[in-house]
C-alpha cells in the first residue's frame, strides 16, 4: 500500500504508531487508549456472539460446518485444560476462561492482518491519527489481561489454601520457615515475573508484527520494484503471521491455565 507521499517513510510509521488522541494518562505505561478500548470490547462481543449464535442453533445429530468448528474449538482447548489442571472440575471455570483467553486474544491479534491505511480512513472522522486496530500491540492491553490472570490467581490462591495457609506458604516455600526472608524474596519475584512475562511475550510479538507490515509498506511506495518485492514480502509476511497470530493467542491461553492451575497446588 502506498505511502502518503507528503510523509517520509519515519513519519508514516509513526503516524501509525500513534494512539488516538482520546485517552486517559499521559500517554505512556497504565494509559487507558480509546482505540485499544473500543475495538477490544468489539471482539469480545463478536466472539462470544459467534459462539453462542453457533451454540443456540446446535443440534445431536450431523452438525454443520460451523457447529463442527465450534466443537473442534471446544474440544481443543478442554484437552490443554484436561492436560494441566488436576486440582478440580475443570468444567467449572478453568476450562471457560481458557476458551475466553484464546478467542478473545486470537480475535485481536487477528487485526493486524488489517491494512492500516484502509482502516485510518474509516477511522480518521473520530481521531486525527484513525485507530490503532490492533489492541494487543498496546502494552496497556497487554498487561490488563495479564494482570487480570495474576488476580485471579491469587484469588484461587486465596480460596484454595486459605488467608493463612497462602500467607504460609509465602514465608516457608521453598528453603522452609527459618529462611523466610529468602522465601519472601523468592516468592516475591516469582508472582511478579508472572505478569511481566505473560504481558510482554503477548505484547512484544505483535507490536513487531505491526512494525514489519508497516516497514513493508513503505519498501512497497518506492517505486514498481519496491512495489513488487513490497507485495512478495508482504504477503510472505503475512503468511507467516498468521503462524504467530495463533501462536501468541495459544501460548497466553496455556500460561494462563498454568498460572490459575499453580494456585491450586499445595506445597
Amino acid at each position: 500500500m502506498a505511502t502518503d507521499k507528503e510523509l517520509t517513510p519515519t513519519e508514516y510509521i509513526g503516524h501509525h504508531l500513534t494512539h488516538g488522541a482520546h485517552q486517559i494518562g499521559d500517554g505512556g505505561f497504565w494509559t487507558l487508549h480509546f482505540d485499544s478500548i473500543a475495538v477490544a470490547i468489539l471482539l469480545g462481543f463478536v466472539g462470544v456472539g459467534f459462539i453462542w449464535w453457533v451454540v443456540r442453533e446446535a443440534t445431536s445429530g450431523v452438525p454443520n460446518k460451523r457447529q463442527a468448528f465450534i466443537e473442534l474449538l471446544f474440544n481443543f482447548v478442554d484437552e490443554q485444560a484436561k492436560s494441566i489442571f488436576r486440582q478440580g472440575d475443570r468444567h467449572s471455570f478453568i476450562a471457560p476462561a481458557a476458551l475466553t483467553v484464546f478467542v478473545w486474544v486470537l480475535l485481536m491479534n487477528a487485526m493486524d492482518f488489517l491494512p492500516v491505511d484502509i482502516i485510518a480512513l474509516g477511522t480518521h472522522g473520530i481521531s486525527e491519527h484513525g485507530f490503532r486496530i490492533v489492541p494487543t500491540a498496546d502494552v496497556n492491553t497487554t498487561f490488563a489481561l495479564a494482570l487480570t490472570v495474576f488476580a485471579l490467581m491469587i484469588y484461587f490462591s486465596i480460596k484454595v489454601k486459605g488467608l493463612g495457609g497462602w500467607t504460609h506458604e509465602l514465608f516457608t516455600t521453598p528453603f522452609g520457615k527459618w529462611l523466610f526472608p529468602l522465601n519472601l524474596l523468592f516468592n516475591a519475584i516469582e508472582y511478579l515475573s508472572k505478569p511481566l512475562s505473560h504481558s510482554l511475550r503477548l505484547y512484544g510479538n505483535m507490536y513487531a508484527g505491526e512494525l514489519i507490515f508497516l516497514l513493508l509498506w513503505t519498501w512497497a511506495a518506492t517505486g514498481l520494484v519496491g512495489t513488487f518485492f513490497g507485495f512478495v514480502f508482504g504477503v510472505g509476511w503475512a503468511i507467516f503471521h498468521i503462524l504467530i497470530v495463533a501462536l501468541q493467542a495459544y501460548i497466553f491461553m496455556m500460561l494462563t491455565i498454568v498460572y490459575l492451575s499453580m494456585a491450586h497446588e499445595h506445597h
